[in-house]
């Protein structure tokens, strides 16, 4: 059911970075609620500046979210890194690494295993999951405030990501919205949430194990669940945080497609339904055929040979082995046999995206793909 009137956003701005004049760079934070009791959830898009699907998900979220029942609270940041934005270069956009040092931006978020291990040992045998969750939530808060306030500083990726993570930190539910190169849309779903496949309207799921490797859903769910994993062991007790995060790739780069961010912004929407956030007689997940992978089976397909390269398969295609997936023209040999090399597929496998360029280098990586998929 919907509000007969639209509920206010708020919202406020915070500084993730500052350009060598020393102007703050800020991005827009919207927060909307009823004030009734459930979830905290936090959304964010476009950490990597070529990606910018994202933006129009959260503004269809947003119109969606001003009529309808919020049960707990939501958290959008659009275009959460402008530096990234706007490094462009002739028509593209090349803001998927930090500029002065290089990193990724999608790579400085924090986590340290020992801080679980710490923390565990100060738990009491009588505290209840609310407890601990509370601490502890305000344990990572903490060292997320010391790393930003360091002494010998900090990169600017980093700077940005941990800022980002200090506003997300309160959250339940954290979804990072990105896109592919040139790509269909599927999601990384952690290996513990094996139910959230079917929560989400994406075709393909990617399940990943509960390791960290610097970005925001691993920076999320991993300190909750080796904290599970390790008072389980050592109090024989069972605790359920209820924290999951995600990341969710709405397509391809450099691309804005408005009805397609409406069909995005559903799949969340119908998600959100299924924690309780929102009305599941409202929003709930469609039909469909979903298609999952081991992280282990999402394999590279790189090129041996340089030169220019025709893409003979589409992302979200099914492809059997032997099939041509891209033909590489050598502009040294055009007048031989040795002009043109076939790259085939190694085994049956689903393509998820390609490189964008036609230009291509030896070694470049021209396709990823599901391999050993099997259907949900």
């Amino acid at each position: 059911m919907s509000n007969s009137l639209q509920k206010s956003v708020i919202k406020s701005h915070v500084a993730v970075a500052q350009n060598a004049s020393g102007r703050s760079l800020n991005v827009p934070i919207y927060r909307i609620s009823d004030e009734l009791p459930g979830p905290t959830v936090y959304i964010q898009s476009s950490i990597h500046g070529a990606e910018v699907q994202g933006n129009v998900v959260i503004y269809h979220l947003i119109q969606a979210l001003k009529t309808h029942q919020i049960h707990g609270d939501i958290i959008l940041v659009p275009n959460c890194n402008p530096v990234g934005t706007n490094i462009k270069a002739g028509e593209y956009t090349l803001g998927r690494f930090d500029p002065v040092n290089g990193t990724n931006w999608n790579r400085g978020y924090f986590y340290d295993e020992t801080l679980v291990n710490s923390f565990v040992s100060s738990v009491d045998a009588q505290d209840t999951t609310s407890i601990i969750k509370q601490k502890f939530r305000q344990q990572l808060k903490q060292s997320i405030a010391n790393k930003l306030n360091q002494p010998w500083g900090l990169g600017l990726a980093q700077q940005l990501n941990l800022t980002l993570q200090h506003i997300a930190i309160d959250a339940d539910i954290v979804l990072d919205l990105h896109n592919g190169p040139v790509s269909t849309r599927h999601a990384y779903i952690p290996e513990y949430a094996y139910a959230a496949a079917k929560q989400f309207s994406i075709p393909h799921c990617i399940f990943i194990p509960n390791k960290f490797a610097g970005a925001l859903d691993e920076a999320t769910f991993c300190p909750w669940w080796s904290l599970q994993d390790a008072l389980k062991e050592t109090t024989g007790r069972s605790h359920d945080f209820g924290v999951e995060a995600f990341t969710l790739e709405m397509g391809s780069q450099e691309v804005i497609d408005f009805d397609e961010g409406q069909k995005d912004a559903e799949s969340i929407l119908g998600y959100l339904a299924c924690k309780g956030v929102l009305r599941y007689e409202d929003f709930r997940p469609s039909d469909m055929e979903r298609v999952g992978v081991k992280l282990e089976d999402y394999k590279t397909l790189y090129t041996d040979f340089g030169g220019m390269v025709e893409y003979c398969v589409a992302p979200g295609e099914r492809v059997n082995k032997g099939s041509v997936m891209a033909r590489v023209l050598n502009i040294d040999e055009l007048d031989n046999p040795d002009a043109v090399h076939e790259v085939l597929a190694p085994c049956n496998l689903i393509v998820m995206l390609h490189f964008p360029s036609a230009s291509v280098l030896s070694g470049t990586q021209l396709y990823k793909c599901f391999t050993q998929y099997w259907t949900l």
